[in-house]
Parts: C-alpha cells; sequence; structure tokens
C-alpha cells in the first residue's frame, strides 16, 4: 500500500504528469509487471527527472515493492539510471553494491548479466572519482565474465566498452580508447544518443584515429553515421582530414594544415605529434599507391614513392621498413633496383571513390577473361564444340 500512496501523493504534487502516476498505479495493481516495466522505461527518461533526487525516491518508494518481479537486466538499467542522480559518487557505489546483493539473492540463471552491467557503473565512478586501479580490476573481470557467457544483450556490452573506452582515454591511450569506442558504437542505437554526445565522441574518436599507433584504418569510423556529427560545427575540419588521411592525399592535408593552422594549433595532441601525423599520412599515401595499382603491376620505382609523398629515396626505403615492420604490407624491397615489389597489403574498409576505382579494375579484369575467351574458343573450335 505504501507504494500506491506514495505514486497518489506524487500525482497530486505534479499534476502536469497525472496521466503517467495514473498508468503506473494501475499497471502496479493489475500486477502486470512487463508493462510495468516498459512503462517506467518511458517514464524515467523523461526531462523532468533528469536533475534532482526524483528518481532515487521513485525507487526505495515504489520500484523496491517489485523489483525481483522484473526483467533483472530492466532492474539493473533503472538502478544504473538512479545512482546517476546521487550527489556522493561512494553513495552511488554503495546503492549499487545493495543492488548487486539483491540480484545475486534471487539465485536465477543468466544473474551474471544484470551483475555485470551494475559492475560496468561501479568502474565508471571508481574512474571519475581517479581510482584507475580499481576501474580497470572491475574492467578486467568484466572481460572474463563476458568471454564465459554467450547471447548477451547489447546493453551489456555496450556498458564495458563504454568504460573500457574511458579508461583508456584517461590514460591518453589513444589507440585502445579507438577500438574500444568502435565496439561501444557497434553495441548502441546512434538514435539513443544525444547530439552532444554524439559530437564529444566522434571528436574524441577522430583525434585518436589520427594518434593512435597502429591505425591506418579510418574508412570503419568514417563509415559510421557519428562522424557526420562534426558537419557544420566549429570542429569541420576534422572530418575532412580524416578523409584526407584514409585516402592518403598529401596535398590536401597539407591544404588544410595551411587553412585550419589556428584550429590544429589549439590542439596540443595533435602539436606534439606532428611528425607522426606526417609519418602516418605517407604510409596511407603508400598504401593508396599500391592500391590503385593492377595486381600484375605491383612492382614500384622508389622514384614514383618519393615524387608522391615529397619524400627523398632513402626517406622512402625507411617508409616501406615502417610498413613491412607494422604488416601492413608484404614484399621484398629492390635496392639495386631501386624498386619494391608487393605482394600483399593490408585490408581495410573502402570509401565510395575506393570502391569505384576496384569496381573499374573489375570490370577490366571481366573484359580481359572475356576477351581470353573468345580467343580460346576461335583457337579450339572442335574442342569447345566437343
Amino acid at each position: 500500500m505504501a507504494a500506491l500512496q506514495y505514486l497518489e501523493s506524487q500525482r497530486s504534487a505534479q499534476p502536469e504528469l497525472a496521466e503517467w502516476y495514473t498508468s503506473l498505479i494501475d499497471l502496479y495493481q493489475r500486477k502486470l509487471w512487463h508493462q510495468l516495466t516498459l512503462k517506467l522505461d518511458q517514464f524515467v527518461a523523461l526531462a523532468v527527472f533528469q536533475a534532482g533526487d526524483t528518481l532515487i525516491q521513485l525507487y526505495h518508494n515504489f520500484i523496491t515493492e517489485f523489483e525481483t518481479k522484473i526483467n533483472l537486466l530492466k532492474l539493473a538499467h533503472f538502478a544504473v539510471i538512479v545512482s546517476r542522480q546521487y550527489a556522493e559518487k561512494e553513495a552511488a557505489i554503495g546503492y549499487l553494491e545493495g543492488i548487486i546483493e539483491k540480484l545475486r539473492a534471487t539465485r536465477e540463471t543468466r544473474i551474471e548479466e544484470p551483475v555485470l552491467y551494475t559492475k560496468m557503473q561501479i568502474a565508471a565512478f571508481r574512474l571519475e572519482k581517479g581510482e584507475q586501479k580499481e576501474c580497470k580490476n572491475l574492467l578486467d573481470d568484466g572481460k572474463t565474465t563476458l568471454d564465459s557467457m554467450t547471447d548477451i544483450d547489447p546493453s551489456v556490452y555496450a556498458s564495458y566498452y563504454w568504460v573500457s573506452s574511458q579508461y583508456h582515454k584517461s590514460r591518453q591511450e589513444f589507440a585502445e580508447f579507438y577500438n574500444s569506442g568502435l565496439l561501444y558504437l557497434a553495441y548502441t542505437p546512434v538514435e539513443s544518443l544525444s547530439e552532444t554526445f554524439k559530437l564529444d565522441l566522434a571528436f574524441d574518436l577522430s583525434l585518436a584515429a589520427l594518434l593512435g599507433d597502429n591505425i591506418y584504418n579510418f574508412g570503419e569510423l568514417l563509415a559510421h553515421p557519428i562522424i557526420k556529427s562534426l558537419l557544420g560545427t566549429k570542429v569541420e575540419w576534422l572530418y575532412y582530414l580524416l578523409q584526407a588521411f584514409n585516402s592518403g592525399d598529401l596535398v590536401r592535408y597539407q591544404e588544410l594544415c595551411a587553412v585550419h593552422k589556428a584550429a590544429l594549433n589549439a590542439q596540443p595532441a595533435l602539436v606534439q605529434n606532428e611528425k607522426k601525423l606526417l609519418e602516418k599520412i605517407n604510409i596511407l599515401c603508400l598504401m593508396e599507391i599500391i592500391f590503385s595499382r593492377p595486381a600484375e603491376d605491383r612492382t614500384i620505382p622508389l622514384s614514383i614513392i618519393a615524387e608522391r609523398t615529397k619524400l627523398s629515396v632513402e626517406d622512402v626505403e625507411l617508409l616501406l621498413m615502417k610498413s613491412l615492420s607494422v604488416h601492413l604490407i608484404e614484399g621484398i624491397i629492390d635496392q639495386v633496383e631501386a624498386t619494391v615489389h608487393v605482394s600483399w597489403v593490408q585490408p581495410r574498409v573502402l570509401g565510395i571513390s575506393q570502391i569505384e576505382s576496384l569496381r573499374a579494375r573489375l570490370d577490366s579484369w571481366v573484359g580481359k577473361v572475356h576477351t581470353a575467351l573468345k580467343s580460346v574458343e576461335a583457337e579450339t573450335p572442335d574442342l569447345v564444340a566437343s
């Protein structure tokens, strides 16, 4: 009865939400737990509840009355939302640890799923408090749990990869942040994210892609809808910079650096890694040179690479050795002939222009096969006829 009294008092205190409270009362009285869960999901997302401690009161005065009767992963979702309204991080952590105890006490199967989801929010709070070691321990335990489970809800994966990305961001581990960030997006509907959140994440991922060690494939990020959040903003230049890197366009990169010099200089990480960025785009320029050549014409004079990258032949050799060492290409450098024969290039996500180039080459290949077929038919009519 206490739960109903609470809802009725709130209905009187907040007449603008009377319809919502009436619906919650009805579903609760009829014990329609699934429908009540769906209604609560919509209810707690209302803008009016995003500040203050209203959701904390809702949980303690209403949800606790039936919390173990609803889907336990949904309970974990509600608990995480509620925890974010606590002013003190320790109080929020204590609340979530209490939720985990309640979850384990149910002895339900697959209980690790909601427990892990809840633990990841605790890890996020630990990280916000500067407790990186405690956060890392929770992430390591979470990875072990994920690896031992099957058919996991996307929200659980998303929570793990989000906290992982923020942990690596706090340590300025660009490549690890980039990989975790992309995995987070793989399990998160873009439409569920706010415009501000999308812009911030797109910006961080773009910088991480440029600065991360051994990240030479920008196609996956450029193909994701979130990257379009940069367009029409003050950091739109970053989108075009990614495009230049993805296509290995050194000239375009230098133009962008000249036009947006002030904006680039406002990013200390980009300024500090200027030489690294130049090396990366030169490697991508090399890969684009190789990709644009037919498979039967992969012996490339070093002078051609030097011309495109604006490097000396000696520096081109160093560039090739770097590319070979990080397994971006496979091949042999012939210093006598001053050529490189490339037998393999690391696969990567292609842009529209690159796909068009590939289609043209496939069309050419189909034409050659057709010509060869006609030649065989003409030379051996009896064999073909039989």
